[in-house]
């Protein structure tokens, strides 16, 4: 079974810092590009960041460049996610997804996970 499971969101200050873990389980793990996503009420879902680590490509959405880093842990299935001064508009449900690439749109990816709740108070 194909399963992406999101942890670490929660309530934090601005200013704060979150660490987001993205373990996936059910397929190969190496052949797929995992992206973060993000949805706040009465918005369209914004793609955050995406890693490739066979093809060594990173992408940051511009509004959390500088601030959020992802990276992977191959040997584990995971992908985390450090969100570092967040900001009020950084309250999102944050959701991983799978793709053997790093598509801009939403709808091409694979596998998602159930996603997890940020929410930055000021």
């Amino acid at each position: 079974e194909v399963q992406l499971v999101e942890s670490g969101g929660g309530l934090v200050q601005a200013g704060g810092s979150l660490r987001l873990s993205c373990a996936a389980s059910g397929f190969t793990f190496d052949d797929y590009a995992i992206g973060w996503f993000r949805q706040a009420p009465g918005k369209e879902r914004e793609r955050v960041s995406c890693i490739n680590s066979r093809a060594r490509i990173i992408y940051y959405a511009d509004s959390v460049k500088g601030r959020f880093t992802i990276s992977s842990d191959n040997a584990k299935n995971t992908v985390y996610l450090q969100m570092n001064s967040l900001k009020p508009e950084d309250t999102a449900v944050y959701y991983c997804a799978a793709l053997d690439y790093c598509s801009r749109y939403d709808r091409n990816y694979d596998y998602w996970g159930q996603g997890t709740q940020v929410t930055v108070s000021s």
